[in-house]
């Protein structure tokens, strides 16, 4: 046999090698992933991040409009932006609960709206006029009139979420329908993908958890959108972000006081003073104040009477 077709060990131990694993020659052991056809509407991990800025959006919209419609302070932190079958989102719900089925217009699908009975009736509670808020443990299902109260503010929600969504499309969130067992929701298939929003609303002492369920099959008909909103939002510029650094600021309190710099007394003359006494200032008459922001002097200003109150008129820096 001729030696150039002679094989060598180590050609002898490859095709052991090869004959182990089932494998082709030339190529090495390949393991396949596993695939699940049952979530085949499963979206990128982009428009994950995407829907978690928006909804970060609506979480602080959220929490400004119910502290002022209910007039009590509300936070509203956002807790998870994940994808899941429609069964694995309806078995984490309490049994019974306040759910509502949506309408997202101008596309041809239905979301959930889930608010938990720890969150549904201490809002109804201060909806009616309740006092001191403590954490209630209701398992009961709602009542017609409860619903009808409870349906403002679902209404307040829902506006709220769709002026969120509003930096990706026009799309419009609808009260559809109601119900209080997840059990018998059936307007999606037990399989079909769906991006749950998991919210905490907390008011005075009491807290609990509101639940969106959006079908992952509407996310993907934005795709475009949530790419075009996740690039423009990385490529914005550093003055944008200080422009958005200061909208957040922007209702912070500082404390702001207007000072006549004048001379300096021994304690003696100052215990001496009394009513008529006339305290001459180091300072002329046609001198502008120094008006200080939290102890910083920022502005010079001429003080002035409006109506009957002192003010002060800014004329400088």
């Amino acid at each position: 046999m001729d030696n150039d077709h002679a094989l060598s060990q180590e050609d002898i131990d490859a095709l052991f090698q090869l004959q182990a694993s089932g494998g082709v020659p030339g190529s090495r052991a390949v393991h396949a992933p596993r695939y699940d056809f049952r979530r085949s509407d499963r979206i990128p991990k982009e428009q994950i991040r995407a829907l978690r800025v928006v909804h970060d959006t609506f979480a602080r919209s959220l929490a400004s409009s119910l502290s002022a419609y209910l007039r009590t302070y509300v936070t509203v932190n956002l807790i998870s932006v994940e994808q899941l079958s429609f069964r694995e989102f309806t078995e984490c719900l309490p049994s019974p609960t306040c759910m509502a089925t949506m309408r997202i217009t101008p596309f041809e699908g239905i979301a959930i709206l889930e608010v938990n009975p720890t969150l549904a009736y201490p809002l109804i509670e201060v909806l009616l006029g309740g006092g001191k808020l403590k954490p209630l443990v209701v398992e009961r299902e709602m009542t017609d009139i409860e619903r009808q109260v409870l349906d403002t503010l679902l209404t307040l929600i829902l506006q709220n979420l769709s002026f969120a969504w509003q930096s990706v499309a026009r799309v419009e969130f609808t009260i559809e329908n109601h119900e209080t067992e997840p059990g018998l929701l059936h307007v999606l298939p037990p399989n079909e993908a769906i991006v749950t929003i998991a919210t905490e609303i907390q008011l005075s002492e009491t807290s609990g958890m509101m639940n969106i369920g959006i079908p992952a099959s509407v996310v993907k008909l934005l795709r475009q959108k949530f790419d075009q909103q996740w690039t423009a939002r990385r490529a914005t510029s550093n003055d944008d972000e200080g422009d958005r650094m200061m909208a957040r600021i922007a209702d912070a309190s500082v404390r702001v006081e207007a000072l006549l710099e004048g001379s300096t007394v021994s304690l003696d003359d100052l215990l001496r003073l009394a009513e008529g006494d006339v305290l001459m200032l180091d300072r002329g008459v046609d001198r502008t104040a120094r008006l200080h922001v939290n102890g910083i002097p920022k502005f010079d200003a001429d003080v002035r009477v409006r109506g009957r109150r002192k003010a002060v008129s800014i004329v400088g820096s």
